[in-house]
């Protein structure tokens, strides 16, 4: 299938238009480049896994070539909760409150065994899984996780804002779930 006259003479000027540095995309690819550019996590270490999730900052892992280098002791500047450790009882309802407290678009990550199942501490004092009480976009696995898993775990919601996958709350709110 050949292009007509009129296609190429129009493909042609496209491509100069280009060279000349014009950027053509749609606001809405636009924002979500941003959104990407600028996650801004919540500062929430609970427990073991949260030395592994502050080394993320150091000048080895250097979490900023990634825009996330911000970490926010207010919910209020944050749209990224990273849970790092066990969850107790008590400290679930704080957990949701904060969370409540983050603005839309808002993303979790679960990061390590406890805070992803409970861990090792299968009793009644440790909520078994943070997805009981905040809903979670991405878990990443370890006892505890290392650095570059939570580096990974960052990469896919940034993957998740460029392709427009929307956070978990909302697939949730959408279908009339919501967590336990």
């Amino acid at each position: 299938m050949g292009l007509t006259g009129a296609q190429e003479v129009q493909d042609l000027a496209l491509r100069r238009e280009a060279e000349k540095g014009i950027l053509l995309t749609s606001v809405d690819k636009m924002v979500r480049w941003a959104q990407k550019s600028s996650v801004w996590p919540a500062t929430f270490g609970l427990a073991c896994c949260a030395i592994e999730m502050m080394s993320t900052t150091d000048s080895r892992y250097d979490l900023a070539r990634f825009g996330s280098e911000v970490f926010r002791a207010s919910p209020r500047q944050a749209d990224l909760m990273i849970v790092a450790g066990r969850v107790s009882q008590k400290m679930a309802p704080v957990l949701r409150t904060i969370w409540e407290q983050m603005p839309e678009p808002k993303w979790v990550i679960s990061m390590g065994a406890c805070a992803s199942s409970g861990g090792v501490f299968d009793n009644y004092a440790i909520v078994q899984g943070v997805d009981h009480v905040v809903p979670v976009d991405v878990y990443v696995p370890g006892c505890p996780p290392t650095p570059e898993g939570l580096i990974f775990g960052i990469l896919r919601i940034q993957e998740k804002i460029v392709q427009g996958i929307p956070p978990k709350y909302q697939e949730l709110e959408q279908g009339g779930g919501r967590p336990a």
